[in-house]
């Protein structure tokens, strides 16, 4: 902790558990600074005065830094797992609902800016491992969890046959980022076209549905056209 906010602590009130607008008014900020500037760059100075409150006032909400690109963090997952992941068991017409998840998420990696964060849960994950857990497990594996038990009810209905959904699902989520998702990562070339995007789902639906169709005739014929 900053000393020079130590007088400040010692005579704030206990640290509140509930989310509050003041806690909202930090969050906000802190995740400006970290995307402008990165975790190792950022500074709970910074982070205050982006805030519009005291280093004394932010203390009271979060003890560090890290405790703070925690928080930020787990709200970009959550946001995710939300937007991306309602999936009905009982929608039968896989090709569609894959479709539109591939595509939302695929929308969802291509947002300006979402690739600093990632960068950051990666370049910190070797000396704060609890951080790169708590992202990949409220992130990525929330998604794969999600879409294996959709597969799992498609199966159990009789429309797929998959010996493996966990490795189906993540299979089909990777596939819809080919192209689209290490170009960002690394910062090489532009966001992907609307078009690009469709084109590079399509491709990661009929794959998918060519090896796991159940329907002997329907997997000959392959998948209607996107």
């Amino acid at each position: 902790m900053d000393p020079n906010v130590a007088e400040d602590k010692a005579e704030a009130p206990p640290r509140p558990q509930e989310e509050t607008a003041k806690c909202r008014q930090i969050i906000d900020g802190a995740r400006a600074v970290f995307l402008a500037q990165g975790f190792d760059a950022a500074s709970m100075g910074e982070i205050a005065r982006q805030a519009g409150v005291s280093k004394g006032t932010l203390y009271v909400y979060f003890e560090s830094k890290e405790e703070l690109f925690a928080v930020v963090a787990r709200e970009a997952c959550k946001t995710q797992a939300e937007t991306l992941l309602a999936l009905d068991p009982d929608d039968h017409d896989v090709e569609a609902v894959l479709t539109r998840l591939g595509q939302g998420y695929a929308r969802f990696l291509s947002q300006p800016g979402l690739m600093s964060p990632i960068r950051t849960v990666i370049s910190i994950s070797e000396r704060m491992p609890a951080i790169g857990k708590m992202f990949y497990e409220t992130g990525p594996a929330v998604a794969v969890a999600t879409l294996r038990s959709y597969l799992e009810a498609q199966v159990a209905a009789g429309y797929l046959a998959i010996d493996d959904c966990e490795v189906a699902a993540a299979q089909f989520l990777d596939s819809c980022r080919a192209t689209i998702f290490k170009r960002l990562l690394f910062n090489t070339g532009d966001l992907p076209t609307e078009a690009h995007i469709i084109h590079v789902v399509g491709i990661a639906v009929c794959a998918f549905l060519a090896a796991y169709r159940s329907d002997p005739e329907a997997k000959a014929a392959g998948p209607r056209s996107i």
